[in-house]
């Protein structure tokens, strides 16, 4: 049995600024244009069905504009009329009107229970469109922004089922067969619920193919299915089309096309009241492992393998336990013995006296650690600096209380913890897992459109930026940027909706629900002479806040960045705001 490997974030220091100052509000204009649409953004509204946090974050909390990331400055909508719209700025005192490049073939307005239509540029001359009732279009557009070249035709539309929104696309070419693979977002009722909201998250994971020899039309050629109980933060496929990753609050797990729901609640029950595997303690030198023998078993039933960072224990040839020992033991002076209580006994011994491990087999979660009430009281007197009530129980210790008053409400984290898991394609198992603790998700931008989408975490206040590398298995995960300050300065807009990026890490900007934007530009080199008026020192570079006020009432609706501009897209109208002017 394979297990998971736990993995963690290596930032890189360098990236890091201890010294950062805080942003300066900045006055200075921000030149800003603004485009009246033909017909209204085709918004879906959360229907009374509809009434999870779930819902909320996958389908109310939708991002309707859409940026070519392989064309500079082009963004995309659909509206009411079932039009994909282009706008692609060359010159922001010149600008054309949004252009039509495609019209959905159905009537979206005939369907009762559809959902937002959602659009993802797979590649530079690959679409793939869902028009929201369940209908998956992969479309051939030729080179996009180029007039004598782009067309766009639909090379493949399949119905697949109850209405979904596409997350993330890859195009896979090789010398016998291109290959689009597409992952599919639904939340879907799950009626043996009785416990939770009664809802459960399916990722589809679509691959259509078709053989470059053959004249025959693309086809499906593998579905997965990965279900979880919330919407992921990220979700995207490799590049090479073999894994995925998912950053999400709680787990996913592939099942078996057709696997009943019924089966999968009967088994989630019965390894709830399944009585653990084994049970093990700990001291500072060794550990115990004491596992309940099945009757008649003899020495020879039993075989126990123990190496300085890993365990295997067989019992009547078959598998009980094995997998990576949490930290090294001394292997040679590790034994284990049948008591006459028909039980078997393993004492390892610490390579690391004093270390405290958490769990006995990297992440195992099949047996339960039983502390004895010594090691509760050593426990609890070493936290008591945490929670007595006295001002500072032991000061001789020269612990300075946790005083909770001192936290903002910035500060304070609702959800728990998430985790980053990487799956492997093949056998749909999980290959990695790196717990994100209190490292809050805040957005995901792509970098690098032949790579895999960056996901940015907060990291203490600051926001780090991570691009993953799936064909480095010992550091899949890339620190790349740093935007300063920004995890705690984000915290403070509760009335956030949509954050974003340049892909050149130049700045970062979030909107309100209404009207509001505000940007925030990394540290720059100054023109003038500046000092820090408490040091003394000079000021080589400032970072700059800036906030723009849109002009309308409309709930805003879709938001991009690119190096140069922002997008803003309300119901009736397209806003550019101008952040940078390319060097």
């Amino acid at each position: 049995m394979e297990v998971a490997a736990n993995c963690s974030l290596r930032v890189k220091r360098p990236l890091l600024d201890p010294r950062f100052e805080g942003y300066k509000l900045s006055l200075e204009p921000l030149p800003c244009y603004q485009l009246e649409l033909d017909a209204a953004v085709a918004e879906v509204k959360l229907r009374d069905d509809q009434y999870t946090l779930e819902h909320m974050h996958a389908f109310g909390m939708y991002n309707y504009l859409h940026c070519d990331s392989w064309y500079q400055d082009s963004v995309y909508y659909i509206d009411t009329l079932g039009r994909i719209m282009n706008l692609t700025v060359m010159l922001d005192t010149a600008l054309g009107k949004p252009r039509e490049v495609f019209r959905l073939p159905t009537d979206l307005t005939a369907c009762d229970n559809r959902l937002c239509a959602s659009v993802h540029f797979t590649s530079s001359t690959w679409v793939t469109l869902s028009d929201g009732t369940g209908r998956l279009y992969v479309i051939g557009t030729g080179e996009r922004g180029n007039s004598a070249s782009e067309k766009w035709e639909i090379m493949f539309n399949e119905e697949l089922g109850d209405p979904f929104i596409i997350i993330h696309s890859i195009s896979l070419l090789n010398a016998e067969e291109h290959s689009i693979a597409t992952l599919l977002l639904r939340i879907e009722k799950e009626e043996l619920d009785m416990k939770g909201s009664g809802f459960y998250v399916s990722l589809e994971w679509v691959t259509i193919s078709k053989k470059n020899k053959d004249k025959k039309k693309y086809e499906i050629i593998k579905r997965d299915i990965l279900r979880g109980k919330s919407v992921p933060h990220y979700a995207a496929i490799e590049p090479d089309g073999n894994g995925l990753m998912i950053v999400s609050y709680k787990s996913f797990t592939f099942v078996q096309a057709g696997q009943d729901l019924e089966e999968n609640m009967d088994e989630d029950m019965s390894e709830k009241i399944k009585e653990p595997l084994y049970y093990w303690q700990q001291t500072e030198d060794d550990l115990t492992v004491t596992i309940r023998l099945p009757e008649d078993s003899t020495k020879e039933d039993i075989q126990v393998q123990v190496l300085p960072d890993h365990i295997n224990i067989v019992l009547k040839d078959h598998q009980f336990l094995e997998g990576k020992l949490y930290s090294s033991i001394d292997h040679e002076s590790s034994t284990w013995i049948i008591k006459e209580s028909n039980s078997l006994e393993i004492s390892l011994i610490k390579k690391n006296e004093g270390l405290t491990w958490p769990e006995l087999v990297v992440g195992d979660k099949q047996g339960e650690l039983i502390r004895d009430s010594a090691q509760c009281a050593a426990i609890a007197e070493r936290l008591m600096h945490l929670t007595s009530e006295e001002l500072n129980p032991n000061p001789d210790k020269e612990k300075p209380p946790c005083n909770a008053q001192e936290l903002e409400e910035c500060d304070i984290f609702f959800e728990e913890s998430s985790s980053l898991c990487r799956f492997d394609g093949n056998t749909l198992k999980t290959t990695h897992v790196v717990n994100l603790g209190s490292n809050q998700y805040l957005f995901s931008v792509i970098v690098d459109p032949k790579e895999m989408p960056c996901f940015c975490l907060r990291h203490d206040v600051d926001a780090l930026l991570w691009q993953p590398h799936s064909s480095k298995q010992d550091d899949m995960w890339e620190h790349i940027a740093t935007f300063n300050a920004l995890g705690y300065v984000q915290a403070s807009k509760r009335d956030k909706k949509f954050f974003a990026c340049a892909p050149n890490y130049s700045y970062a900007a979030l909107c309100e629900c209404l009207r509001r934007v505000f940007i925030y530009r990394q540290p720059a080199p100054m023109s003038t002479v500046l000092y820090n008026r408490k040091e003394g020192r000079q000021v080589g570079q400032v970072a700059k806040q800036q906030v723009a006020s849109l002009e309308t009432n409309d709930p805003i609706l879709g938001f991009q960045a690119t190096n140069e501009r922002l997008f803003v897209l309300t119901t009736r109208n397209l806003f550019l705001i101008k952040v940078n002017t390319e060097n």
